[in-house]
């Protein structure tokens, strides 16, 4: 980490950059951002908004079971949404009910169980705070190790999938039809996405993670005129707000993870006015 902290000052010899926990701050949104708008272009055109929601919404009981238990809540975070995420696509997948259905009731169950857990032992409570409103300025080098790791998995993820990713957005039966193997690439997915939301609730806390992926995906719909358009549109428009959001949190003190959401929703309100008038 000392080498790539070097690498920065060398190359961005900023005021706001001298300190080592802005640096890490730094290497963490040019990870996170990125991935979350990737995530979120398939998020979008599958109208996956409510599953990405549900899934950032049980880590509020993954953490209270990781408290309550005496393990580390950013290990049972995960582990928790991980178990939402596949059990909403293996209970979609096997019965007759809507997928929104489906959501709604694992919705509700993991909030109603974290509620209970935390009426259970009310000194829980203290701890929840940093994993509702995120902050990324306290992320170690270690969970940049692991960030990196799940970056370099779903790039790969990416490069040998995304076509069949985007089929499979289009129409289920046609996907079938050319070969995808439909029920093995959801479970993939969904397994990757709640790894994505789950770990960017260290950046910008389970409250507003959604955001993170559905903002600007939305953004860069309304910007490109293709597939690959709307895909690099969006993980440029995440960078820009990433690092736009952190160096405002730097000068003026608000939180970094609301900040950059604000920024990538200025930047939707503008691709949208765009979208009205090239119409």
């Amino acid at each position: 980490m000392d080498a790539l902290y070097e690498l920065i000052e060398t190359l961005l010899p900023f005021a706001w950059l001298q300190d080592d926990f802005m640096k890490r701050a730094l290497i963490t949104v040019i990870l996170i951002a990125p991935l979350c708008a990737a995530m979120g272009v398939m998020v979008v055109n599958f109208r996956m908004a409510f599953f990405s929601d549900a899934i950032s919404h049980s880590a509020f009981t993954g953490v209270a079971l990781g408290m309550l238990m005496g393990i580390s809540p950013d290990f049972t975070l995960i582990v928790f949404g991980v178990l939402v995420g596949v059990g909403i696509i293996s209970v979609r997948q096997k019965s007759t009910l809507s997928v929104d259905t489906v959501i709604g009731v694992f919705f509700s169950f993991t909030v109603a169980l974290g509620i209970v857990i935390i009426s259970m032992k009310r000194n829980l409570t203290t701890g929840l705070h940093a994993y509702l409103f995120g902050d990324v300025l306290t992320v170690s080098g270690f969970e940049i190790l692991g960030i990196l790791a799940l970056f370099l998995v779903c790039l790969a993820f990416f490069f040998f999938y995304f076509n069949d990713l985007f089929l499979l957005g289009i129409n289920e039966r046609l996907a079938k039809s050319q070969g995808v193997r439909v029920r093995l690439l959801e479970y993939v997915y969904a397994f990757l996405l709640a790894l994505v939301v789950t770990v960017s609730i260290r950046v910008v806390g389970l409250l507003l993670v959604t955001a993170m992926l559905v903002v600007p995906a939305a953004a860069g719909r309304n910007m490109a005129r293709s597939v690959k358009g709307m895909f690099w549109w969006s993980v440029g428009i995440s960078l820009v707000a990433g690092v736009a959001g952190l160096v405002t949190s730097y000068h003026y003190n608000p939180p970094a993870g609301a900040t950059i959401i604000l920024i990538a929703s200025a930047i939707f309100i503008i691709s949208q006015l765009y979208s009205i008038a090239r119409k």
